[in-house]
């Protein structure tokens, strides 16, 4: 049985972005990388190199809720021949009366007023859809109140579906969740508002993991999708690279949720949970040759991947209407050495110069820096790292004397952007900036922490809102963390697990990790082969070292 008719795709969807393999019978499309913070348990270096191994020529990244691994994803896959898909798996509401019943309570926080239905897989096509990826990826998280979770309205998706293809997104997603709670016309009300949005770009998605509610609402999905002339895909939601990784994985969803693994009324994901190969995936829908066949022509049409670009600053000092880089380049030049020499000036009217040093050796080692700056391009960044630096020590903003390789800067003791005389102390600007060593400078400054949001909003305020962020971390599971969350949720005495983690090393100059820490310590060794429990807490946790546990802000960068 085939599906109706659909128009076809234009011809500019269909190029392919990388070199196609031979016979390719499937795409991955839904797979969730470690950044798909505590529910994903794949490194995107392992999920290259899996993908490698099986030959695929495309694979999709959509981690939930966020594409923090977008670029490496898109790096690490093409280096590989394989066409990298940048996707997004993001809750959306429909504001239809959503289920709200089952959901979790976050601390101090009352019951959501409004929930998603479910996560819909978005795809980006070309350029125009990543950069709706990132738009609707920072409103998932902007839009909700402190008591909703992240997710983004059917109103918001409207606006921003330009460059993007849409998965209906399977047992989580919010046709089948109507379909499965009985309510037929709401599921087919909201996969006729996708298709208006969507149009071609939609596809009704089938998972077939061995869960009842995937087989319980499959045949309506089908005639749903046949009735509406749509398309049917195969996908397979990945959490994990291969099926020994279940346990480990299953007890990363415990950590999570902060359950224990002996707990049946919580979370599970399925052994088939794994990057399956494209034979693997063939047997499982030979039924259905045609949802395997959608998988090759999503990915013909998505033919676009994000590339890594050099920090593109704002222009501090404005030159002529119509000026070419070059003379811009030459205005900050000059409007840097102006207020480098003027800061000098001030400087060595209140300090004593350096022993063995005259104010002409100031002056000279001034013109070498400025030089050196001039050449690697980086004028305007000292001025815009020095004006906010100044506005800050001018408006109540505690600020540190400077530390790290910046400290070694005479131009930045002259404009203030540090407190330390490098001659003085014989610190050389070298190890700051090098011109056989092109990369953005980096200035280490403490900002107080009561007070430093008055110069983040300050900045945000003269650039634009849209135009600064501040630079995310992601937390890791560490070798002692990690056996730590693993011993709770198994249920192991805490006494036990204290024990068995102070034998690990703590240098965080250097971390150890913890299959080193075993091969060091015979005590641990010895309580590895002595006692089942401490066996599979060290398999799980060894599997789970290393996977990103939260994202969070740096302080002031």
């Amino acid at each position: 049985m085939n599906a109706p008719a659909r128009p076809p795709a234009p011809s500019s969807d269909l190029t392919p972005a990388a070199p196609t393999k031979a016979a390719a019978r499937f795409v991955h499309l839904k797979v969730h990388s470690s950044y798909s913070l505590l529910e994903g348990a794949l490194p995107i270096g392992k999920l290259a190199k899996l993908a490698e191994g099986y030959g695929f020529p495309a694979i999709a990244l959509t981690d939930t809720n966020n594409l923090f691994g977008a670029l490496e994803f898109s790096d690490k896959v093409w280096a590989m021949g394989i066409q990298p898909i940048i996707g997004l798996n993001i809750a959306l509401d429909f504001g239809d009366g959503s289920e709200r019943e089952g959901l979790p309570r976050g601390a101090g926080h009352n019951q959501p007023r409004s929930a998603p239905a479910g996560h819909i897989a978005l795809l980006a096509m070309n350029e125009a859809g990543f950069a709706n990826l990132m738009k609707l990826a920072s409103q998932a998280y902007f839009d909700p109140s402190d008591t909703e979770p992240p997710h983004v309205s059917i109103t918001r998706l409207e606006a921003h579906s330009a460059g993007l293809m849409c998965l209906s997104g399977g047992p989580r997603g919010p046709i089948d969740s109507a379909l499965r709670t009985g309510q037929t016309d709401q599921g087919a009300a909201r996969l006729k508002l996708l298709e208006k949005t969507f149009g071609n770009r939609l596809y009704v998605e089938l998972q077939r993991h061995g869960l009842p509610e995937e087989a319980a609402v499959e045949p309506q999905l089908i005639d749903l999708a046949y009735t509406r002339g749509i398309a049917l895909v195969a996908t397979n939601e990945v959490y994990f690279a291969t099926a020994s990784d279940h346990e480990a994985h299953d007890a990363l969803l415990c950590i999570a949720e902060g359950r224990y693994v002996v707990e049946d009324d919580r979370r599970k994901a399925s052994v088939e949970h794994h990057l399956k190969s494209a034979d693997q995936m063939a047997a499982l829908f030979a039924d259905l040759p045609e949802a395997l066949d959608t998988t090759i022509e999503i990915a013909r049409r998505c033919t676009y991947r994000p590339l890594g670009k050099k920090p593109i600053l704002p222009r501090f000092v404005a030159a002529t209407t119509g000026a070419s880089d070059a003379d811009q380049l030459a205005a900050e030049a000059d409007a840097l050495r102006l207020e480098a020499q003027t800061g000098l000036a001030a400087r060595l009217e209140v300090i004593e110069l350096a022993d063995g040093f005259t104010r002409h050796d100031y002056e000279k080692r001034l013109a070498f820096e400025l030089d050196v700056i001039a050449a690697m391009k980086f004028p305007g960044y000292f001025l815009i790292v020095a004006d906010f630096i100044k506005w800050s020590k001018s408006n109540g903003v505690p600020v540190g004397p400077g530390r790290g390789s910046g400290a070694g800067s005479l131009v930045a003791y002259a404009l203030t952007i540090t407190d330390l005389d490098p001659l003085r102390f014989g610190l050389l600007f070298e190890r700051f900036l090098n011109p056989e060593r092109v990369s953005m400078p980096d200035f280490d400054i403490d900002f107080c922490q009561e007070h430093r949001e008055k110069t983040i909003h300050y900045v945000q305020q003269k650039y634009g809102t849209d135009r600064v962020a501040q630079i995310i971390t992601h937390g890791k599971l560490q070798a002692r963390a990690v056996l730590r969350d693993v011993g709770r949720v198994l249920q192991m005495s805490y006494g036990q697990v204290d024990k068995l983690c102070k034998l690990v090393p703590n240098n965080p100059a250097k971390p150890v990790t913890l299959p080193e820490a075993i091969e060091g310590e015979p005590k641990l060794q010895e309580a590895r082969d002595s006692d089942p429990m401490v066996a599979r807490l060290m398999e799980i946790s060894i599997k789970l070292e290393g996977l990103y546990r939260h994202a969070s802000t740096h302080a002031a960068g």
